[in-house]
């Protein structure tokens, strides 16, 4: 009788407080997992609903008053009649005449009188596991101090409760013992513990070993730029720290490499989880590329071993950067000039993962307008940015958010939707074509237009000179080539005896060198108009080249007296070797004269 008018009266404060007085914890079957460098919390709830009361659509959640600003994450789901789970909406809510953190976890269906639900709660805190000590030896193991609850803290009256605390090792300097617990190994388990009033509180403490890797990313950028030309490049910028317990005393890498538990609780490398599709992936930090990475390419993702420059001891730090492209078409999704672009907020960078502060960049193409961002879970919009690069004429929207403490669990898909219209695609080749046809326009109406004050007649008469010359090079290269087609048709005349082949060589031979010397004579002319002394070096050129056209035209005659047999072929060759030598002489001066022009 007693205990039942206790009861009554925790639920007539629980009424005053605004916290709904019907509801009442039958069973909490707590679990604290702490065998890394975070605090996993999960507990079974059975949540009932006393008799005689108002159908209850949703409950509160409390946090303890000294882990509200530890935690990172909160979900809860509720178990069906099949074991399915479904995740429940959790909001932050306050409880009049009571201050710490509440959360409002809103039921699927509303719990009737008498009726029972049961729920799982999932919890995850950072920074709540203290190095005791809080410096060490290279050689030392770090020993942690965690504070907690004996109890689960909650607004709601417990029939009963138990409390199993999950250890790195065996290894327990001291703990808590309400209650008599037990421990198995790295187990220790608390309760059951019986009738416990709502927002019940007694310390509990933990002293083990924990030689997990304590890393912390203290600061982290990501930014995601999106090309519709088929391309999603992501880097991430990662300011890293061991939050272990500080080494104390130097460093041997002697005795790190000789002993394998020296620097125990330090880290080696650790494992980064890209996307299945990632390729060109890089690693590198001020200084350069770190070529200690390894890369293994797998079905559903490529794994990425990060190996830092140096092993990471308590209070180390190091920074560096990773970045990868992604193929388009699997994140980005459109209808028309509507665009979804589907991508994690936050990726894996290690297992049991913190990240203090992360900012992520979403780089949108040039012209995407109407921007809006569905996130599952709240984060803090900054302002929008303009970021420029290559052909950009007005700047690319960036999309700025912001989160503190993160971990595993935030690893989910954020959704940006905007509007591209298509055609703005065509911008920027349309601007690289603009821009080579300015440029040609500019050279060609430069060359063409003359800039100069006064004209100057010696520098006229030299580009006229210049000019005549230049055509003169080229008749005479054209009269010269008349010689070898002639001769071809001297040599097919020996082979064939057909003597209209040797005929038809020779009259076009005549005809067209008439035709160039007449040419080349009037350009001469000119010259000496000009009054340069260039035209007796053409007058001589004339001359040779007359003497060429003798020595062709004798060769052809004495290849008709060959193929008549009035000359003996040891003499033609004879003759002809003679000719060709001559021939080669006056070729050779004529070159070296136009060489001089």
């Amino acid at each position: 009788m007693a205990g039942l008018l206790c009861r009554l009266l925790l639920c007539l404060a629980a009424a005053g407080a605004g916290v709904g007085a019907d509801l009442l914890l039958e069973e909490a079957r707590r679990s604290v997992d702490l065998s890394t460098h975070l605090a996993k919390v999960s507990a079974e709830l059975s949540l009932a609903n006393a008799a005689g009361g108002a159908a209850a659509s949703s409950f509160l959640l409390a946090l303890e008053p000294g882990l509200e600003p530890r935690l990172a994450y909160l979900g809860v789901q509720v178990k069906g009649e099949e074991e399915e789970e479904n995740t429940l909406e959790v909001r932050e809510t306050k409880v009049k005449g009571k201050s710490g953190k509440f959360f409002s976890v809103k039921l699927p269906s509303p719990l009737a009188p008498g009726a029972k639900v049961r729920v799982s709660v999932e919890m995850v805190f950072t920074h709540v596991l203290q190095p005791y000590p809080t410096h060490i030896t290279q050689s030392e193991k770090q020993f942690v101090v965690f504070e907690g609850n004996h109890y689960f803290y909650s607004p709601y009256f417990t029939k009963t409760q138990t409390t199993r605390v999950k250890l790195a090792s065996r290894n327990v300097e001291s703990y808590t013992k309400l209650g008599n617990p037990s421990r198995t190994e790295d187990v220790i388990e608390y309760g059951p513990f019986k009738d416990i009033p709502p927002y019940s509180q007694d310390t509990l403490k933990v002293h083990y070993e924990n030689n997990s890797p304590f890393l912390t990313i203290t600061s982290m950028t990501r930014v995601i730029e999106v090309s519709h030309w088929g391309n999603i490049a992501v880097e991430e910028t990662v300011d890293l720290k061991h939050t272990g317990a500080v080494l104390k005393g130097p460093f041997s890498r002697y005795d790190y490499q000789r002993q394998p538990d020296s620097g125990i609780s330090s880290v080696k490398s650790f494992k980064t989880i890209l996307p299945a599709a990632a390729q060109d992936v890089y690693y590198r930090d001020e200084i350069g590329n770190i070529s200690t990475s390894h890369l293994l390419v797998l079905d559903d993702s490529v794994e990425m071993e990060i190996r830092p420059r140096f092993p990471l001891f308590g209070g180390w730090k190091t920074h560096y950067i990773i970045g990868y492209n992604l193929p388009s078409y699997e994140y980005l999704y459109n209808l028309g000039d509507q665009y979804a672009l589907k991508m994690r907020f936050v990726d894996h960078v290690f297992d049991e993962q913190v990240t203090d502060s992360l900012t992520v960049k979403i780089v949108l193409p040039e012209g995407a307008k109407n921007i809006h961002v569905d996130s599952p879970y709240e984060i803090n919009r900054a302002s929008d940015e303009l970021h420029y690069t290559y052909l950009d004429t007005f700047g690319r929207p960036v999309i700025v958010a912001h989160k503190n403490n993160l971990v595993e669990q935030h690893i989910q898909d954020i959704v940006v939707h905007y509007t591209f219209n298509k055609i703005l695609m065509l911008q920027e080749p349309l601007l690289v074509v603009g821009a080579f046809y300015i440029l040609f326009f500019t050279v060609i109406i430069y060359v063409r237009l003359d800039f100069s004050i006064t004209k100057d007649p010696a520098a006229e008469a030299r580009m006229k000179v210049a000019c005549i010359t230049e055509q003169v090079l080229t008749l005479v290269n054209k009269r010269l080539g008349l010689y070898r087609h002639f001769d071809e048709a001297v040599n097919k005349y020996k082979q064939s005896r057909d003597i209209s082949t040797l005929n038809s060589g020779k009259k076009s031979l005549e005809t067209e060198h008439k035709a160039l010397t007449s040419e080349i004579a009037s350009l001469q002319s000119k010259l000496k108009t000009e009054g340069s002394d260039l035209c007796d070096k053409v007058s001589e050129i004339q001359k040779l080249d007359s003497q060429v056209k003798e020595l062709v035209l004798k060769s052809s005659v004495e290849a008709e007296r060959l193929v008549a047999g009035k000359l003996k072929k040891d003499t033609y060759i004879e003759n002809e070797k003679m000719h060709s030598n001559k021939r080669q002489d006056l070729v050779t001066k004529i070159d070296n004269i136009l060489d001089a022009l």
